[in-house]
């Protein structure tokens, strides 16, 4: 499901951006997920992750139900698959279909590309799919492990109906919403584990359904997941609960010492300019305007692009170089952004505290000679070591539109177009 950022809260400029992928937040495939819970006892459907047609058929021979039928699934970084199309044409990123077609449907999905509500109209590729058992389910739940604000810590949220959107039932009706805080001294208590079954409604062994929350619990806390959402929680035949689907996200600061998870990343998942930003430790986000922006400071960058809205123009990324970033981080900086075909100006947003002024001129201009720059270039710099700054640009022998201030820079980006 999506959640907007705080980029998109707070900078009206990114409102309407499909291109944003969360800050701070690893995100796994759903199959990924399903065996990392496993490793903390949480029932998950019986599947394997195919990456080939033969692997598909093999998965499709072990899995398949007294009916024959198995479960293919696409697997993206998505929500929204079931309802969504290929661009081939095939209507659905996830089907039930017999043993003996799986082979045939999986050649239609396999390295194709699937667009559903949360990936824009580009899609995303399959390059994996998950071959998993049918499940007979009594009813749907659903349940989620957040990071609360108010209460400082994670918070159990729960809905005795799930497999829909939770947003819309907790709209209409909020009172069947439980939430459970949770001290993260203490840790889950059993006390807190039954509140949560109760509030689920669950009809089975109550006692084996606290330990799947708990379960849930230690999941978050030792992977330092910012998110465990499982929609839906099931219960089997027997009763049993069965985290039938979920999303798991990881904390991006956590990386050091959880390696074996943020391993699993996949980056044909995420936009090529923000893995390429990612591997010189630069923060980017891609975004769908004309005008490239360099700025230092996410406050300051968010500012840039909400002037460039205001004067008619549209930003096509949110790029902080941060306060100390070195000339080659600025020179794979402007790589990027000169890189990319939607870009029709750029803009240099400069100021100088920690980050000095004559670095990022002299950055500006080794990646002006290094790569070229074919289009507009404006630069606003002020701040620490400005002059000295200034005078790098102006000898330089580059094309550069100086400005005086944010406001100035704005109109000068636009009207470069």
């Amino acid at each position: 499901m999506i959640r907007k950022s705080l980029l998109q809260v707070f900078s009206p400029a990114l409102q309407n951006a499909t291109q944003l992928q969360q800050t701070r937040l690893l995100n796994v495939h759903e199959y990924q997920g399903a065996q990392l819970m496993a490793k903390f006892g949480i029932n998950v459907p019986e599947g394997s992750p195919a990456f080939s047609i033969n692997d598909v058929s093999v998965a499709a021979t072990k899995y398949k139900d007294e009916k024959g039928e198995i479960v293919l699934k696409s697997q993206i970084l998505a929500g929204g698959r079931g309802l969504g199309h290929f661009t081939s044409g095939l209507k659905g990123g996830v089907h039930i279909t017999s043993a003996e077609n799986a082979s045939v449907l999986a050649k239609q999905m396999l390295g194709q590309t699937l667009v559903t509500k949360q990936t824009g109209p580009a899609g995303k590729p399959v390059n994996t799919l998950y071959v998993a058992k049918k499940m007979k389910l009594k009813r749907e739940m659903y349940f989620a492990i957040l990071l609360d604000r108010k209460s400082a810590g994670p918070v159990m949220i729960g809905c005795s109906e799930g497999g829909t959107s939770i947003e819309d039932l907790a709209e209409k009706f909020p009172d069947k919403i439980i939430k459970v805080p949770i001290d993260i001294r203490e840790g889950i208590t059993d006390a807190q584990a039954n509140t949560m079954v109760n509030g689920l409604k669950v009809t089975g062994d109550k006692a084996a359904a606290a330990q799947q929350i708990k379960g849930l619990y230690n999941l978050f806390v030792k992977a330092d997941c910012t998110m465990v959402e499982v929609n839906p929680l099931a219960e089997g035949e027997e009763g049993q609960l069965i985290a039938a689907d979920a999303k798991l996200g990881f904390d991006d600061n956590a990386s050091f010492r959880q390696k074996e998870i943020f391993a699993l990343k996949d980056d044909s998942q995420i936009d090529p300019r923000e893995v390429a930003a990612a591997k010189v430790d630069l923060n980017y986000i891609g975004l769908d305007g004309s005008i490239g922006c360099m700025v230092n400071g996410a406050g300051l960058a968010m500012a840039t692009m909400d002037i460039i809205k205001l004067h008619g123009g549209a930003p096509a990324n949110f790029l902080d170089v941060g306060g100390n970033a070195s000339e080659s981080q600025v020179v794979e900086a402007f790589k990027i952004l000169t890189a990319d075909p939607q870009v029709k100006a750029i803009l240099v947003n400069i100021f100088g505290g920690i980050m000095k002024c004559d670095v990022i001129a002299s950055g500006i201009v080794n990646a002006a000679r290094q790569v070229g720059v074919n289009v507009p270039l404006i630069v606003r710099l002020e701040g620490t070591n400005v002059e000295q700054g200034r005078k790098i640009l102006s000898g330089s022998g580059l094309t550069i539109i100086g400005a005086s201030d944010l406001d100035d820079a704005a109109k000068k980006a636009v009207s470069a177009l």
